[in-house]
């Protein structure tokens, strides 16, 4: 068996086109969004994330906007940019790029942000709303790498009616708001979500027909646990001795599954698209 591959770059590519024809009909109401981003630090991998999303607002038609600070930014620096931010009319949407530097609270700074202009979906607020969102339809921002992680599963019809789920990793960007979006109503999946703590992870995944692994471990998911034929997307990723990017599942996974999203090239350029969706939904929206 081959699995197919679930290309994040391709299906990225198909959304921004989406989006690209949404932001000129916004632009022929006299309405364009507009991406905001606030970057702290002088962290190489920020800075070029950052930088894939403004090209991508480029690309897309949408105008933005960006603010970097430096690594020894006072938590006044930080709450003034993101009160500009907020005040800002030409700002749809925008956020703060995470990791922030040793010595600012994030929680404290994610807490600023008006929800509705939080592009990441990570405020409180909108994460509330998702936990409240069980059957009703959600018009705030989703976290844009769980969202991604759905829109690629329901691109290449994947099944999730039923489904049962193993998430790996519990963090907030991921594992968490991720668990509700598949537990939704009209998606319907049975999420079992694991971490550090948990027992038998390798029993949990095996009869799994969906995996997502998202712990930063390199190589963690072997393919011996995964039942034949399901789906696995790689969304940890680590940096090797060598300095090659690694995702969390072991790539003889390709030989078992039925489907499989590659790191890198698969869910990460989802991200990036679902962002650009949340600027543009916001425009639309307001």
């Amino acid at each position: 068996m081959t699995a197919i591959r679930l290309d994040g770059l391709a299906t990225a590519k198909a959304i921004k086109a989406e989006l690209a024809e949404r932001v000129i009909h916004l632009k022929q109401k006299g309405i364009t969004p507009g991406l905001g981003t606030l970057l702290v630090g002088d962290d190489p991998g920020s800075h070029a994330y950052v930088s894939s999303k403004h090209r991508d607002s480029a690309e897309i038609g949408m105008h933005s906007i960006r603010v970097d600070l430096p690594a020894n930014a006072s938590a006044a620096d930080v709450r003034a940019a993101i009160r500009d931010l907020n005040d800002a009319k030409d700002v749809t949407g925008y956020i703060v790029q995470l990791p922030l530097p040793f010595g600012l609270d994030t929680n404290e700074m994610l807490e600023l942000i008006d929800p509705a202009k939080d592009a990441d979906g990570l405020h409180p607020i909108n994460l509330g709303k998702l936990v409240l969102g069980v059957s009703s339809e959600i018009d705030s921002p989703l976290p844009c790498t769980p969202a991604g992680i759905l829109e690629l599963l329901k691109r290449y019809e994947v099944p999730t009616n039923g489904a049962e789920v193993a998430i790996i990793g519990r963090g907030i960007t991921v594992g968490r708001p991720l668990s509700l979006l598949m537990t939704r109503k009209g998606i319907d999946s049975t999420v079992t979500l694991l971490h550090s703590a948990s027992r038998d992870v390798e029993h949990a995944i095996k009869r799994a027909d969906i995996v997502i692994a998202a712990l930063g471990v390199a190589h963690f998911v072997q393919p011996e646990w995964v039942k034949p034929g399901a789906a696995v997307l790689d969304v940890g990723i680590t940096r090797s001795a060598e300095g090659k990017l690694v995702g969390d599942v072991h790539p003889d996974v390709a030989n078992v599954a039925g489907f499989i999203s590659p790191n890198p090239g698969g869910v990460g350029p989802m991200t990036r698209a679902m962002l650009a969706y949340n600027v543009v939904q916001a425009a639309e929206r307001n």
